[in-house]
């Protein structure tokens, strides 16, 4: 997020999942529970007489009662004194404002005093005195007005991929539009060759709030104008990774000028993330404001969010073991030599596909950290970040490979676990049926109402979730 001297405050642009503290037990309350008590002395008020061999086995019994019974008594008196077991999450930092807080208590011993640790792992980072900061320049604001009555130049863009690769590519289309002073057509959504959604742009996103979001940076139409209609676009593949504004000016303008319309096609990670303030400001707000999905998306998502919501804080894991996933990585599941091989033989009759780096072995991927988590591993890291087995986990993703099995190191160490199917009730997700990028819409939404998020690999919807929480 760019910086603005009218905003010196913002809110840090990051995700954590912090670590779990383990409460400290005092040095009284361990000696109690861990030492054993002193030998008593010869001369012990406790033993009278002038023989220690006690000669009277009813005196010895009752004797020994009494000791055990004082030393039971002591060692509970401590146990109660120990502050075990308690929970709590702070406020949400987002959008939807702070919420109180609650303390979760796990013992079942009552403590004598009001419980004021907090669980580190339910904890909200805080703000640290950053805060969205969206307030364009003057410069900026003088520009918009000839770039909004321009009638001359329009960008078509197709863009490619599941739903959060789309949101991506249309994030830039629109910030190149501006970069250009263009007006741009609605994106075109590509059939995805692996999920085969033939969804369109109005299906998944609210077109009327993107057009009145952007209505002070960017003309917005459904289609290109008559005007236009008959004029064949100048149109690029082969745009470079990465590229600057400068680049995209020195490319594009002259051509747009002449022709009039733009086509732009693959536009995954084509601008650069490096760019001037207010056009990045720019991106922070297609993302984060104007690409609001479709009403239906949106209530039916809003609803299993509640859900999760009703009994507590909740965890939400992007879990990215599917089939695919696998194939295009390089990796393996690691599930059996079974499922390796139906890996190597789904890559080797689509080897376009894979999208990994082919010159690095399988080994070599999982050592640069390249490989997404599976099931087992991402319960050990859970347990490692302090977790609790009480925990409330709402799985994103489609149906892993290998089928519950491959959840079971997850599900056995961690029972509350739910997904989309789990939640909603019967036929609520039968007018989403097959509709790839409506299942993931659902899944963004209930992962960005989570009290903490997790994703098993790096990917788009990680970036886009990290954002809507420093947001």
């Amino acid at each position: 997020m760019g910086k603005s001297n009218k905003c010196k405050a913002k809110k840090q642009s990051y995700i954590s999942v912090p670590s779990q503290i383990i409460t400290s037990l005092s040095s009284s309350s361990l000696q109690s529970l861990l030492l054993s008590p002193k030998k008593a002395h010869l001369n012990s008020s406790f033993f009278v007489g002038h023989n220690y061999s006690c000669r009277r086995p009813r005196v010895c019994l009752s004797a020994l009662f009494l000791f055990v019974l004082v030393g039971l008594l002591r060692l509970g008196w401590n146990v109660n004194a120990l502050v075990l077991c308690s929970q709590s999450f702070g406020s949400n930092t987002g959008k939807v404002g702070e919420r109180d807080h609650q303390v979760l208590v796990t013992s079942q011993l009552q403590s004598p005093r009001p419980l004021h640790l907090e669980s580190e792992f339910w904890k909200q980072p805080d703000g640290m005195g950053y805060r969205p900061c969206l307030e364009f320049s003057a410069k900026y604001r003088k520009a918009s007005e000839a770039i909004l009555n321009g009638r001359r130049k329009y960008l078509l863009v197709v863009v490619s991929g599941g739903m959060n690769q789309q949101r991506n590519q249309i994030v830039d289309a629109v910030v190149i539009a501006r970069i250009l002073g263009a007006a741009l057509v609605v994106p075109v959504l590509q059939v995805n060759i692996i999920w085969g959604d033939e969804s369109e742009f109005s299906d998944i996103f609210d077109l009327g709030h993107f057009k009145k979001v952007l209505a002070d940076d960017v003309r917005i139409l459904s289609s290109l104008p008559s005007t236009h209609v008959m004029t064949r676009p100048v149109e690029e593949k082969r745009t470079p990774l990465h590229v600057s504004p400068q680049w995209i000016r020195s490319r594009y303008l002259k051509r747009i000028n002449k022709e009039g319309v733009l086509l732009l096609r693959g536009l995954d990670s084509r601008l650069s993330k490096d760019l001037p303030p207010d056009l990045q400001k720019l991106r922070c707000k297609v993302a984060f404001q104007a690409l609001r999905f479709a009403p239906p998306i949106l209530e039916l998502g809003n609803k299993l969010a509640r859900r999760m919501q009703s009994k507590g804080p909740y965890f939400a894991l992007h879990l990215r073991i599917e089939k695919d996933v696998w194939v295009r990585t390089g990796c393996l599941p690691g599930l059996s030599k079974e499922y390796d091989e139906i890996v190597h033989n789904e890559r080797r009759r689509h080897p376009e596909f894979l999208t990994a780096k082919s010159n690095l072995s399988y080994h070599e991927r999982k050592l640069a950290g390249l490989c997404p988590l599976n099931a087992f591993e991402v319960t050990r890291l859970l347990k490692a970040l302090g977790a609790p087995r009480s925990a409330r986990i709402y799985w994103a993703g489609g149906q892993p490979l290998g089928g519950k099995e491959a959840l079971s190191p997850l599900t056995r160490e961690f029972p509350h676990f739910y997904n989309k199917e789990g939640l909603a009730l019967p036929g609520e997700l039968e007018p989403f049926a097959n509709k790839a990028s409506f299942m993931a819409a659902i899944d963004y939404i209930v992962s960005e109402k989570s009290d903490v998020f997790m994703a098993s690999h790096g990917g788009n919807m990680g970036h886009a979730i990290q954002g809507i929480k420093s947001t």
